[in-house]
């Protein structure tokens, strides 16, 4: 007996896309609401919830101080960096179809 019970819900999925098609309003306003559901569950869970997470913990923590020795080093890198690009620019080729 269960097997016909699966084979009467595969006829059902089946129709499911007609079902859908001709009832294109409601399905699509059901799916809205259904997004718009998730939607705000993620939302909650990673913007509200992480708010509260972060105004309890920052009290315990210490605020992010800057490595002035670092931020020096990606200084220079940057600026090593931006010096080959312009030395490239400037470099003048020989034509060689001349």
């Amino acid at each position: 007996m269960p097997k016909l019970k699966s084979i009467k819900s595969v006829k059902n999925l089946k129709n499911l896309p007609r079902f859908l098609a001709e009832r294109s309003f409601l399905a699509f306003l059901i799916s809205f609401i259904i997004i718009s559901f998730l939607g705000s569950l993620v939302f909650y869970y990673f913007y509200i919830f992480s708010a509260e997470f972060q105004s309890e913990t920052l009290g315990k923590e210490e605020l992010l101080k800057l490595d002035m020795i670092s931020q020096q080093k990606v200084l220079e890198e940057w600026q090593r960096r931006n010096d080959n690009f312009q030395a490239v620019d400037s470099k003048i080729y020989p034509n060689p179809f001349r």
